[in-house]
């Protein structure tokens, strides 16, 4: 690859505009949520399955109900989009207070990272 288009593929990276949000795992047996802030649905979406595929998240109690129902006992879903401009700017509080609304919303959801 020429540096000229390793420059342009560093460019278009920086400026890539991910999906932004809050993520949501929904066990359907149990009804009980995980729910996280994400700078990029998609990446986090393939961390969190990876981690627990190997039997290796952080949040033990998600941990245990995927071992038991397996990825197709839940719903993963992203159920809030933040909008923004700046794909640069810090928009963690913003979506804190996204994630805030939907505790607000369903009193049986915890954090994915605990």
């Amino acid at each position: 690859m020429d540096s000229v288009r390793k420059k342009e593929l560093i460019e278009a990276y920086k400026n890539r505009r991910p999906e932004m949000g809050v993520i949501s795992y929904l066990c359907k047996e149990t009804g009980e949520s995980f729910l996280g802030i994400s700078k990029d649905t998609k990446a986090d979406f393939n961390s969190n399955n990876a981690k627990l595929a190997a039997n290796y998240h952080p949040n033990k109690r998600m941990q245990e109900l995927w071992n038991i129902y397996g990825q197709n006992g839940f719903e993963i879903s992203v159920i809030k989009i933040l909008k923004y401009e700046d794909p640069n700017k810090n928009h963690t509080a913003k979506l804190e207070e996204l994630r805030e609304q939907c505790f607000a919303m369903n009193n049986r959801a915890s954090k994915i990272w605990l």
